[in-house]
């Protein structure tokens, strides 16, 4: 008898299990085979995720129905919907969007394996790992990819292959469906995770943890599905991430920041050329000037005459530029790496230091070379953001890991590197031939989950050249979403631009209240909406080196075209259209703005 309960107790959970679980909409459903989650988008299986950590014979509960809506500061939309199924699977919380799924489990000891089958053949854009998260994400069919030795030549299969993986990782399982596999909602006690791979078996492995801290549950695992609107729109990983905590956060200002290094490929401790960059900003209309590493040194620089921060600060204020300074974190590079150094690292150290900066108004803080994705890391980050907001500081990480959905649980968090951006202008001659391309994949990958500090639109030359245009240059800084949109090209290379493009950059938003992908491919274009109050921005760019037509299939009248005269790549063609054109003409590497106002 009790031997006929247990089978007839099996068939009850097998049969629960055969149901898919499914999307407000429908169009995505998940069920369980064994201990996998089989993924479908529209009937077509589309992930695998081989090893779920779900109980092969646990039953499935639909334990609510998600549909709530908030508003956040920062990033590609200021009003976000969050609606979602939820269903428990043992000790697995399951949540099926509209736009993808998220899973995490309360059963962390030990650890649940969790890992995603990639079948060869199938097209992906993956970076090899690295602590900073700056590598490329070229497109390839197979795992079997040469480890690049500069940032990830440990990590290597037998076979000599790398086997580690950064986030976020995009798929096309099928022709016009993508997915994107990230997380988000890292918290105090959990540290963020990685790729590592066995042949078509990419595991999700968490970086070290402290002894004896951890949370109760682990981070949300995070698949974005759908077709490419559906990925580039998406706000799943702000979703899935805790409400806001700071109270009152009428002093968090997005904005647009005049940035010394690129030009110089030195810090800030010459108080001349910190002026140049105040009085930019102040020619420009730029809320914010960002003074770079090594302003500790400014009174041992002769040519400063004892001027100090102090006198910097002062001096950006009087201009009407809100200043922010640079930390390093001392926990990454710190042997022959910039100063200030240690400043930070203790409670009681960062609260003396936020306060004096709070007292000098100061508006923020960039802190750089962190070292990972270790739990370390995580807390101290975490910690950062907390005791930024008492200070009413605003944040901005650097040399450090991809953003994970704090922009919203913290929203000083204005944004984050984690990108191979244009500050590699300085390093190597590498991105010379590959921005194009690369630039032209981040709206795709790197973009989607969070703020990201490319530092774009540089039209002169820093160590290295570059061969983008005028055209889509001025486009990146409508394409890359970031809190703090920093302009690193030289005050003169601006002031000497037209008094059209002078006035986007003096009128440019920084976070936007709704976004429209429009047209594209990673690596080879992308065309993009976006809307500011009643002003509208149409922005593409071309990732090849070949002239490109594409449909706009977007309406607006009255608009204002900047983009770059045919065969003349550092040439200006600037004109009023009484409406959007049907489609648009690409120069190799080029790109657009149109802009116009809703009435």
């Amino acid at each position: 008898m009790k031997q006929l309960f247990i089978q007839l107790f099996l068939m009850v959970a097998v049969g629960a299990m055969a149901a898919p679980m499914s999307s407000p909409n429908g169009k995505i459903t998940v069920t369980v085979d064994g201990h996998a989650l089989k993924v479908c988008y529209e009937k077509q299986q589309v992930l695998d995720i081989a090893e779920a950590g779900v109980d092969a014979i646990a039953a499935i509960t639909l334990t609510q129905r998600i549909k709530t809506d908030y508003q956040i500061l920062t990033g590609k939309r200021s009003h976000c919907t969050n609606e979602a199924n939820e269903y428990q699977i043992g000790t697995t919380v399951l949540r099926v969007y509209n736009d993808g799924i998220a899973f995490r489990t309360s059963s962390i000891s030990p650890q649940p394996s969790i890992a995603y089958r990639i079948p060869e053949g199938t097209r992906r854009w993956m970076q090899q790992w690295c602590d900073s998260y700056e590598g490329f994400f070229p497109l390839s069919t197979t795992y079997k990819v040469a480890p690049v030795p500069s940032y990830s030549g440990t990590f290597k299969s037998a076979e000599g292959w790398n086997n580690r993986w950064g986030y976020p990782a995009l798929l096309e399982p099928v022709d016009g469906t993508f997915v994107l596999i990230s997380e988000a909602n890292i918290e105090h006690g959990q540290s963020a995770s990685c790729l590592y791979n066995d042949g078509e078996l990419f595991k999700v492995v968490e970086a070290e943890h402290v002894a004896g801290e951890t949370s109760d549950h682990t981070p949300w695992r995070v698949a974005i599905i759908g077709k490419l609107a559906d990925v580039v729109e998406s706000t799943l990983i702000t979703d899935v991430s805790d409400a806001c905590k700071i109270a009152d956060t009428s002093w968090i200002q997005p904005g647009v920041v005049s940035w010394i290094y690129w030009a110089y490929n030195h810090g800030s401790n010459d108080y001349n050329i910190i002026k140049k960059y105040v009085d930019m900003a102040e020619t420009l209309r730029l809320p914010y000037v960002l003074i770079d590493a090594e302003w500790d040194e400014m009174d041992k620089v002769a040519s400063n005459e004892g001027k100090t921060i102090e006198d910097a600060i002062n001096y950006a204020k009087s201009k009407g530029v809100k200043p922010l300074i640079w930390y390093n974190s001392s926990i990454g590079w710190v042997d022959g790496a910039p100063t200030p150094k240690y400043r930070l690292n203790k409670p009681e150290d960062r609260e003396k230091e936020f306060a004096w900066l709070e007292k000098m108004g100061v508006a923020g803080v960039k802190i750089d070379f962190f070292s990972g994705d270790n739990q370390r890391n995580m807390d101290f980050q975490l910690d950062l953001l907390e005791s930024a907001a008492r200070h009413h500081l605003l944040v901005n990480f650097h040399g450090a890991t991809i953003p994970r959905g704090w922009q919203r649980t913290w929203p000083n968090l204005m944004s984050t590197e984690g990108v191979y951006g244009a500050e590699w202008y300085n390093n190597v001659a590498t991105f010379t031939n590959k921005a194009a391309s690369h630039n032209a994949t981040l709206p795709f990958t790197r973009n989607v989950i969070g703020p990201m500090d490319y530092t774009p639109c540089t039209f002169s030359d820093s160590q290295h050249p570059h061969i983008t245009t005028h055209g889509h240059e001025l486009a990146l800084t409508v394409l890359f979403e970031s809190a703090l949109q920093h302009l690193a090209d030289r005050p003169e290379s601006y002031l000497a631009q037209p008094k059209e493009v002078q006035q986007f950059l003096s009128t440019l938003p920084a976070a936007w209240d709704e976004t429209r992908f429009i047209a594209g491919y990673p690596g080879e274009y992308v065309i993009m909406a976006r809307r500011s109050g009643n002003k509208w921005y149409l922005a593409g760019i071309n990732g090849t080196d070949s002239v490109k037509e594409v449909a706009l299939n977007f309406k607006g009248n009255n608009v204002t075209l900047l983009t770059d005269e045919p065969g003349k790549d550092h040439t200006w063609r600037i004109e009023k259209q009484k409406k959007l054109p049907k489609s648009f003409v690409f120069q190799p590497r080029g790109g657009f703005c149109y802009i116009w106002e809703i009435r």
